[in-house]
């Protein structure tokens, strides 16, 4: 009889789990560019009240690998969140690197707007860095996330002058890479940087800084609440992609 009632709370927390993120990603749907992380998450969705379904009619044996494989993930992402809240900023580096994060139609994303927000923070305390915006034309966007991010940036008080623009980079990788290029240019003799993105993409952004030959150090902005799901599984994925196959 025990049994059979934690059965059945383990089978309302999957069907409520479920439909809780599926109906995160309609949500979605009217705030944010669509992408393939939507179907991703839906996929994921539809599998846990699935397997709320089916839950009886499961061997334990395969209960047993869907749990492990459930605590691996869930400690990659508690990892992401630790990592990317660790931040170690000096507050006297020559550069402010900041990662693109998509645009709604030329206004930037929530998400883009707390990394930007990050930069701000960061500038007031040291006047002197300058400040790369990265990120180029995006399929949905009629101007570079660069540009955006510009704009975002001067409206707010940053002076012109200190704002460098890399537009061309279409992935995380192509925005550290870029922004690499143009700032050897500015310091030919070396300089010092920080990443600024959101804590989720902090890790994933200073290996790929290492594996160009910036050791960068790191602000992680805040995520808004309503996009954790999407972000950190999508994260997760590709973390364990860089791991299995670098």
């Amino acid at each position: 009889m025990k049994d059979l009632k934690v059965k059945q709370i383990i089978k309302k927390i999957l069907y409520a789990t479920g439909i809780l993120l599926l109906i995160n990603i309609v949500f979605l749907i009217f705030v944010a560019n669509f992408h393939i992380g939507f179907v991703f998450l839906a996929v994921i969705s539809i599998a846990i009240i699935l397997y709320g379904y089916y839950f009886d009619e499961i061997s334990k044996f395969l209960h047993i690998v869907i749990a492990i494989i459930c605590v691996i993930l869930l400690g990659i992402m508690t990892f992401l969140a630790i990592y990317g809240n660790l931040d170690v900023v000096q507050y006297d580096e020559d550069v402010i690197i900041v990662l693109g994060a998509g645009l709604i139609g030329e206004d930037v994303s929530r998400t883009l707007a707390n990394r930007l927000d990050s930069a701000i923070e960061y500038h007031r305390q040291n006047p002197y860095a300058f400040i790369v915006v990265t990120g180029g034309l995006g399929d949905q966007t009629t101007i570079t996330e660069a540009e955006a991010m510009k704009r975002y940036l001067i409206d707010r008080g940053v002076p012109r002058e200190k704002i460098i623009k890399e537009d061309s980079s279409r992935n995380t990788f192509q925005n550290l890479s870029f922004a690499n290029d143009i700032l050897i240019e500015y310091f030919p003799e070396g300089f010092t940087s920080v990443i600024i993105t959101n804590d989720f993409h902090a890790y994933r952004a200073v290996r790929f800084s290492r594996e160009i030959g910036m050791d960068s150090k790191h602000i992680g902005a805040r995520t808004p609440i309503y996009t954790v799901p999407l972000n950190f599984v999508r994260e997760t994925v590709a973390v364990l992609r860089i791991w299995i196959m670098p």
